[in-house]
């Protein structure tokens, strides 16, 4: 497993932009597939986006032409672009790793996760 924290949430307008952070520790990030996932009050986490061990990307239909999911790994991190925010993106957000480095968009799949950073999208 590996560690994982996430930062860079907080209160933005519809139509603003925020970009999320998660630094990771642990061996082998770069095979590691990651992916970010959120939970509105009331409703299950859910998928946002996925990238492999080789960068290949997978967003879900809500979010797909806004949200850009990247990586680093010489600084082990996951990153997650934001824009053209809506409220209905309100939510915890949490970063999400898995060993066997492809994408997937099954909370299951994923043995490591953040503890979240709060995403509020105010109208």
């Amino acid at each position: 497993q590996v560690q994982l924290v996430e930062s860079g949430g907080g209160l933005v307008q519809v139509g603003g932009s925020l970009r999320l952070s998660c630094a990771a520790s642990g061996r082998t990030f770069s095979a590691y597939g990651l992916g970010w996932f959120r939970q509105a009050p009331g409703k299950e986490r859910e998928f946002v986006a996925a990238i492999s061990w080789s960068a290949s990307t997978y967003y879900a239909d809500s979010v797909k032409g806004r949200f850009t999911i990247s990586r680093d790994n010489a600084n082990e991190s996951v990153f997650l672009q934001m824009n053209s925010l809506k409220p209905e993106d309100t939510g915890v957000y949490y970063c999400a790793a898995r060993p066997w480095g492809r994408t997937s968009a099954s909370l299951g799949d994923y043995n490591s996760w953040g503890q979240g950073t709060q995403v509020t999208v105010s109208s």
